[in-house]
């Protein structure tokens, strides 16, 4: 297969129609491999527009919801960024060519060294990998930007206090069965929010996110299950 084709078509009929503008985002969506992200027998649907499975009951996110989530960022080449929730490592290569710095946090440790492992293959050396829980954030703070891959009850505190002074958090924000994208802007103490996109993403589990697996369930018990 010619993956170089098929990412000029993501690029054209995915990104492009849908309001990605920024020219440095469309090359990097050009230039990264996304194929290398995901499993061997799943190459040949890497760049449909879809999520697909990682492993871990993970995915690698629909690329334009990857891209708007970045664009949202406004990175101009010189940040400092912090990434929660490796996954397949994909967000974290597609912000490597567009900051100075990526620190990516993931609670699997499979997963993080499986991404890492792909990343050092590719010659990736500005990324810095992390298995911790995500929602409490990393010591690298302050961050320029912030972008969480995984769908949060609300904003977790800890990653608005390492966010520097006009800084941006992009997330999903919701309940475990839809989010809305949300944009944080941080001013001074306190921050600004304007939501985008709706989207569904696995749920963001931690100490400011959810908390078990079971709770997550329950949750999506609550919403499907008519009350009364």
């Amino acid at each position: 297969m010619d993956f170089t084709e098929l990412r000029q078509a993501m690029v054209d009929t995915q990104l492009i129609p849908r309001g990605i503008s920024d020219p440095r985002v469309l090359d990097a969506f050009r230039e990264v491999p996304r194929h290398q992200f995901v499993p061997a027998n799943l190459q040949a649907f890497a760049y449909d527009d879809r999520p697909l499975p990682i492993g871990g009951e993970q995915t690698i996110s629909q690329p334009y919801m990857v891209a708007v989530m970045t664009e949202q960022l406004k990175l101009k080449g010189e940040e400092n960024i912090l990434e929660i929730g490796t996954g397949s490592g994909y967000q974290a290569a597609i912000l490597a060519k567009l900051c100075k710095k990526v620190y990516t946090v993931e609670r699997l440790k499979s997963l993080s060294d499986q991404a890492e492992n792909i990343i050092k293959k590719l010659g990736y050396n500005n990324i810095e990998f992390i298995t911790a829980d995500g929602t409490l954030g990393y010591a690298a703070a302050p961050y320029d930007g912030i972008l969480v891959t995984a769908g949060c009850p609300n904003i977790p505190q800890p990653l608005v206090e390492q966010l520097r002074d006009g800084g941006r958090l992009v997330l999903p924000v919701g309940d475990v069965y839809q989010q809305v994208l949300t944009t944080a802007v941080k001013h001074g103490s306190k921050i600004t929010t304007e939501e985008s996109v709706p989207c569904v993403f696995v749920p963001l589990v931690g100490q400011y996110g959810w908390q078990l697996k079971e709770e997550f369930k329950n949750e999506q018990e609550k919403i499907i299950r008519p009350r009364g």
